[in-house]
């Protein structure tokens, strides 16, 4: 017998489960806050109302006619429009969601490999933990047990055939009223924050300034600049209030031997962000950061020998933008 799930959002959508998207079957904005981060969720929108179904129906065989039904809309006009919003098809949102209740669920209950894959909607245990391993980085299995033994460290980079690299490099800053935060920063092939990053980097970014990172070593052609961090409040117990933040650039375009400026401003989530896969490493935020003055100077590296090079992936200690530093 399963343990009873005791998170409210599940218990939600469980209420919900069988009943068709519409204006009268509505989780409460509660439930909807809670998927991002504290954000309001309008649902006069038609997307945010297909994202609250999406969310709803997650684990049933869910067909992109009845998601265009639940925004009012035609199913070809939809789809246009909800790519438009969320970067991704309908589908594709709807596949993150479900890799994202797998990790829920393998951090919060005891439940079997195999009635997780069945309750967020696979038929086959085998294409479920072939999916869930392309997409976070590591197993099912491994995830759970390495998130309960010491967390994740950077992905490890594939070898790349492409023989041109470039750099990408700006400022990272956090919301007004934020403490300090950690900042995970990697380039990927699609809008979707999942395995793997073509290259990869953490950044410590103290309260109240932009910091600087580089993203060293991005083979060349588009690629979706992605931050995920946390952030401590401020006041006396600034980790008594910490929030989750996501920013992000798209169609960054990088040549060899070239340096590309993108800036990243941090925010709260929107429903409309698809959810995070890849397996991050800790983002819990320094107490106190000692700042450089000045960005460091940026600049393509010597090709090494080799497909990849696999040191792009570091950690950044802040540095503010200003003059360079001597």
């Amino acid at each position: 017998m399963r343990r009873a799930d005791r998170n409210p959002v599940r218990g939600a959508v469980t209420e919900l489960r069988g009943q068709r998207c519409s204006s009268r079957a509505r989780l409460p904005q509660a439930t909807l806050k809670a998927w991002t981060g504290g954000s309001e969720v309008h649902m006069d929108n038609p997307v945010e109302r297909a994202i609250e179904c999406i969310w709803e129906r997650y684990s049933e065989p869910l067909s992109l006619t009845e998601i265009a039904d639940s925004a009012l809309l035609s199913r070809f006009y939809f789809a246009r429009l909800f790519k438009d919003t969320t970067g991704v098809t309908p589908g594709r949102f709807l596949a993150a969601i479900r890799i994202h209740e797998a990790k829920r669920l393998l951090l919060s209950t005891s439940m079997s490999i195999a009635d997780i894959s069945s309750a967020v909607g696979y038929n086959s245990l085998g294409s479920f933990t072939n999916y869930f391993t392309s997409s976070v980085g590591v197993s099912p299995g491994r995830f759970r047990r390495l998130s309960q033994s010491g967390g994740f460290d950077l992905p490890s980079p594939q070898p790349n055939p492409r023989t041109g690299f470039g750099v990408v490099a700006g400022t990272i800053s956090l919301p007004e009223g934020h403490g300090n935060g950690r900042v995970f920063v990697g380039a990927f092939a699609t809008p979707i924050v999942q395995y793997p990053p073509s290259a990869a980097v953490m950044v410590h970014v103290p309260s109240g300034r932009p910091s600087c990172y580089q993203l060293p070593d991005v083979p060349e052609g588009i690629w979706f600049v992605r931050a995920v961090g946390v952030a401590d409040g401020v006041g006396p117990d600034p980790w008594a209030h910490r929030s989750s933040l996501v920013g992000g650039r798209d169609a960054v375009r990088v040549a060899a031997d070239s340096v590309t400026s993108a800036a990243l401003r941090l925010r709260g989530g929107r429903s409309a962000d698809p959810p995070v896969l890849l397996a991050l490493p800790d983002l819990e935020p320094s107490p106190a950061l000692a700042t450089v003055s000045g960005c460091p100077a940026t600049a393509p590296r010597p090709e090494p020998a080799g497909p990849h090079r696999a040191d792009g992936y570091r950690e950044l200690e802040p540095s503010v933008p200003g003059r360079p530093s001597s």
